[in-house]
């Protein structure tokens, strides 16, 4: 049971898949804007516009989409009203970044701790319009060790991908965390961010593959090989799987398939483990990070090429060619056509995203935060323990 002793200040929007979402992220509410509105005010910080069909897209494959975005430090949900318009709902946490989505829990990243969060309403149930309300339940404060992806696995362990270390690792109760893996060419652990291991793919319940930007075994090293030094690794094996990859990130397993975003191109592709080559299904236009499925459809997140670290790669040229301004937004692909779909665009204060899952099931998540009062006030209430 879920009870509120008072109401809430969320910050959430609604807005149909014509128009567009404006405001700043730190307010309470933002407008709708459409885009054939004339502006009186001066641009707003933060916009958001989608596809036409994707709201439709999300209520037929009855499910939601949650991301973060570590430079605003924002994470978001985006899901469907009952009017069939986007709502948009967002919480601030420092620096957050991987995201992994399990039933009714949800993991993330921040600057120095894993968050793990559970939803709180039953079935049916509904708190303010919404469907889901994520609360953080549990926190390990890990230090600064850059964590990217993270997984559970078939045992209920949290692994992520430690970047500062460059490593697969756990929480442990009495240390930052636990090592469980590190690639062959990394000699030893150190906080030295040598290869900028990022990405970690499950499968049968175990880390099975990770992605790397460069076999670097010097501190910062991979910062020199990210045109093509990137490397996704057979973790089983501990042997390189795939190569000369341009700052590959998000390996997911997908109907017996490995996709990976090669992102210093902008192609969203599958591994041919027995080539050892990687194949470009689709182009996206934009820095390609963070990855998740719903059905047939990939969800990818796309990041603007500004910072020096994701600019001068193939993606410029490509972008070139394609006669095509680079994005900051999700996209939906039709993973057996290659096809770009839907599209939802984030332009102003946002300009990168890292990781993105999708939460079946939802159709309008919530969740608390730390910044305002109403964390104090959601309680709930476990059954009694059985006292015979």
């Amino acid at each position: 049971m879920t009870t509120s002793t008072a109401n809430d200040d969320r910050k959430d929007v609604t807005a149909d898949g014509r128009g567009a979402l404006a405001g700043d992220l730190s307010a309470v509410s933002v407008p709708v804007r459409r885009p054939d509105a004339v502006m009186t005010q001066p641009p707003a910080k933060f916009e958001l516009t989608s596809s036409r069909q994707f709201p439709a897209w999300l209520a037929e494959q009855n499910a939601s989409l949650a991301f973060t975005t570590y430079q605003a430090g924002k994470l978001i949900f985006i899901g469907t009203g009952p009017d069939g318009r986007l709502s948009i709902f967002e919480r601030t946490f420092n620096r957050c970044m991987g995201l992994h989505a399990a039933g009714d829990t949800l993991w993330m990243g921040t600057l120095y701790q894993l968050w793990k969060f559970r939803n709180t309403l039953e079935p049916g149930q509904l708190a303010g319009g919404f469907d889901r309300l994520y609360v953080p339940r549990i926190a390990w404060t890990t230090g600064d060790i850059d964590i990217h992806d993270i997984a559970v696995d078939g045992d209920g362990r949290v692994v992520f991908a430690n970047t500062l270390f460059c490593c697969l690792a756990t929480v442990d109760e009495d240390y930052s965390f636990r090592p469980l893996w590190q690639p062959p060419f990394i000699s030893k652990l150190a906080a030295e961010d040598r290869c900028h291991l990022n990405g970690l793919a499950m499968q049968d319940g175990r880390p099975k593959y990770a992605t790397a930007i460069s076999r670097s075994d010097v501190a910062d090293g991979w910062r020199d090989r990210r045109a093509d030094g990137g490397v996704v690794i057979d973790v089983d094996r501990n042997e390189i799987l795939v190569d000369g990859l341009s700052m590959p990130h998000s390996p997911r397993m997908h109907n017996g398939k490995l996709w990976v975003c090669n992102s210093g191109t902008g192609h969203l592709g599958t591994i041919d483990p027995v080539a050892g080559v990687f194949n470009p299904v689709t182009f996206c236009p934009g820095y390609l990070r963070g990855l998740s499925f719903v059905g047939d459809y990939a969800v990818a997140g796309l990041s603007l090429p500004r910072h020096k670290t994701f600019s001068g790669l193939a993606l410029d040229d490509n972008l070139a060619r394609s006669d095509a301004e680079p994005r900051c937004g999700l996209v939906v692909i039709d993973t057996r056509t290659g096809d770009l779909v839907h599209w939802l665009r984030i332009s102003g204060v946002v300009q990168e995203l890292y990781d993105v899952v999708a939460l079946p099931g939802a159709r309008r998540p919530s969740a608390l935060g730390l910044k305002t009062d109403e964390i104090r006030r959601v309680l709930s209430i476990a059954p009694a323990a059985d006292a015979g």
